[in-house]
């Protein structure tokens, strides 16, 4: 089953202050749907409102929300349904940043710090949609991963991590799933222009790679759900990441990542 139109769907887009989940507001809302949109950074968020060309209660719903948090996910479903209705797309797009250090420097507390947003945040807010999911007769989930969920970008060991956590438990929803009313997909951003890297260590080397315009994958999901395609790679250095996954030897890619990191090139994070 694929969309034939998202006018008045609810569309729920975790994340939504900034970068791609601000990208994809506008570009559903642009589609015609009402949006119930969540982030931790409530300016953030007041700004993508007042992008919108509409506002209204009956079309547009907007909490601050730790994604971490799974009882506060809940409860935004809550909130969510009774404003707008079941939800017919739930994004999970928001994430944040690692350390950025060594594998063997990357302290268990890192690795916790980035799986409660990047991986668990998922988690909460799959488990906390998918009763509205499955209460309407079209819905599509929409889990965002990254390249980093393809290949293993030295200095990223926990982002890295918690991007291939995305990557393999939405493929499993993806199996399990099958032959429902319910799609899945699968987001591997490559090099999107957002603000996940500001402030960070890794902000002046990720310019060069973070170079794609946010609204140009928003097209790409909207299509890819349209069109029921399960797997959106898409982004500066998308297609050579994905090449790089599927077709050659664990050993080279580690090589090649290996000599681009000693270069100063493939650094950072891209969702």
């Amino acid at each position: 089953m694929a969309f034939e139109s998202f006018a008045d769907k609810v569309v729920v887009i975790t994340g939504a202050g900034s970068g791609m989940g601000r990208a994809y507001a506008l570009e559903f809302e642009n589609q015609g749907a009402k949006l119930a949109l969540c982030d931790i950074d409530p300016s953030g968020l007041d700004e993508t409102v007042a992008a919108l060309r509409t506002s209204g209660p009956d079309r547009v719903m907007a909490s601050v929300v730790d994604v971490a948090d799974e009882e506060a996910m809940r409860e935004f479903a809550d909130r969510s349904r009774a404003a707008l209705g079941n939800a017919h797309v739930m994004i999970n797009n928001a994430g944040i940043a690692g350390s950025m250090l060594p594998g063997t420097e990357t302290s268990v507390k890192d690795l916790d710090r980035v799986f409660a947003v990047n991986f668990y945040g998922v988690v909460h807010g799959t488990l906390a949609f998918m009763p509205q999911l499955e209460a309407n007769a079209e819905a599509a989930l929409v889990n965002v991963s990254s390249i980093f969920g393809m290949i293993g970008a030295p200095g990223n060991a926990d982002y890295c991590a918690t991007k291939f956590a995305v990557r393999g438990y939405t493929e499993v929803l993806m199996a399990e799933l099958d032959g429902s009313h319910i799609q899945v997909h699968l987001v591997h951003p490559g090099g999107i222009d957002t603000n996940i890297v500001k402030g960070t260590t890794a902000e002046d080397d990720a310019k060069a790679l973070l170079t794609t315009p946010p609204a140009d994958i928003a097209v790409k999901v909207v299509e890819a759900i349209r069109k029921n395609r399960r797997r959106v790679v898409f982004g500066n250095a998308a297609r050579p990441a994905r090449f790089a996954s599927n077709f050659l030897p664990m050993g080279m890619v580690a090589r090649m990542l290996k000599r681009g990191a000693d270069r100063g090139q493939g650094l950072g994070v891209t969702s």
